[in-house]
């Protein structure tokens, strides 16, 4: 199709403020530009407070927090390591890196998240057969916590540690505490795309404050103390820039204000489209507040009219970014050989999934130009069925 004129609408752009460049400019008079420095250390410091965790630790990925939580609950050379399948290949990456195995755990319908029984099943399955996992790997979804209790409590009971991969789940809660604080540790990330952004970073938060010291010797290639340069073991470059940090500073004080209108912008298209035949929105559900970080639907082609793929058409003859919801990871040809518990959940939510232009600095008149190309592509196949919203 040939691309429409008008403005681009993208998926989930950065939104900055005036208080990022602030900081920023004070991070330049200062001349501290390296990596660590006063701006890591207070990012780290409002972080920690804002998701109640007791330690936080900046880096220069999610995807490298992630590594070294793997690395520090014991994860290396032919471990295997449980983890949801519906999520984004860097939840799965790092344990390759450590020379093990993906297990991969299927989504139940309430949040799309890990099913819990599912994984309870297979933690009993492995105790009997004296093969338990090195670790559990739960991906938080689009803004949606997990359902944490049954987790928690087959992990426990296996004496299995949890991380939290709540790289796209900032601001989530369960029974009213932040997603990232229930497991051994968690992640978060600060990719452009994400509620708030450093252009690139992510964190690493633990109430255990050895891994967390011990994460920080490792990022910062792992130089033991010495007057000179000393190594006892492997290291990374991991450490996060000051001058991300004062951007990450200036965004995480506008987060409330991001989760407000990220779900203003699901309002909006559950206003507009939720009573078209065939169009199913993720559900939130009751255990927790989601962050709507991307407002995600389901479309059924048999009650629409059109599938999934029309509507990604259509939106990109118009200038309009839109996305499949992730395909599952033992679907990947890179993890095609894993093993893999269920699957057919994942699997129908990828092949109906979408995921509709989110920013929080959308304007009415955007959501308007999304909502009408869905009417359409429904009044397109069903003339006859609802009229245009207004």
């Amino acid at each position: 199709m040939t691309q429409s004129n008008q403005k681009r609408i993208y998926l989930s752009p950065p939104h900055m403020g005036e208080l990022e460049q602030r900081y920023v400019a004070e991070t330049f008079a200062s001349n501290w530009i390296a990596p660590l420095g006063p701006q890591v250390d207070a990012f780290q410091q409002e972080f920690a407070h804002a998701v109640d965790s007791t330690h936080a630790l900046a880096l220069s990925s999610g995807t490298a927090a992630l590594h070294l939580a793997l690395q520090l609950v014991g994860v290396t050379t032919g471990s295997e390591v449980l983890v949801s399948t519906l999520t984004f290949a860097a939840s799965v990456n790092p344990i390759l890196y450590l020379g093990g195995t993906p297990v991969f755990i299927d989504s139940e319908r309430e949040s799309w998240n890990m099913d819990p029984t599912l994984l309870a099943e297979e933690l009993e399955r492995r105790s009997r057969i004296g093969r338990l996992p090195a670790a559990v790997i739960l991906v938080h979804l689009y803004g949606q916590s997990a359902d944490l209790d049954p987790i928690i409590a087959a992990c426990a009971r296996y004496q299995v540690p949890l991380i939290e991969d709540a790289a796209e789940a900032l601001g989530a809660t369960y029974r009213g505490r932040a997603v990232g604080t229930f497991g051994r540790a968690g992640v978060f990330s600060f990719n452009g795309n994400k509620i708030i952004t450093t252009s690139g970073g992510g964190m690493l938060v633990s109430d255990d404050a050895r891994l967390v010291a011990h994460a920080l010797k490792l990022a910062t290639q792992a130089r033991d103390a010495a007057p000179h340069y000393e190594h006892s073991e492997i290291g990374y470059n991991y450490r996060m820039s000051n001058v991300l940090a004062a951007i990450g500073r200036g965004q995480l004080s506008v987060l409330r204000d991001r989760i407000a209108a990220r779900r203003r912008n699901f309002e909006f298209y559950a206003d507009a489209l939720g009573d078209l035949p065939g169009i199913e929105f993720m559900p939130e559900a009751a255990w927790g507040q989601a962050t709507r970080w991307l407002t995600t639907l389901l479309v059924s082609p048999s009650e629409f009219g059109a599938d999934r793929n029309e509507l990604l058409r259509r939106f990109d003859a118009e200038n309009i970014e839109a996305r499949p919801v992730w395909k599952p990871m033992h679907r990947q040809p890179v993890f095609a050989a894993y093993p893999v518990v269920g699957g057919a959940a994942a699997e129908d939510l990828f092949e109906r999934g979408l995921c509709l232009p989110s920013g929080s600095n959308m304007a009415i008149v955007d959501l308007e130009r999304v909502a009408t190309i869905v009417q359409a592509a429904h009044r397109a196949a069903r003339p006859h069925s609802l009229p245009l919203a207004g």
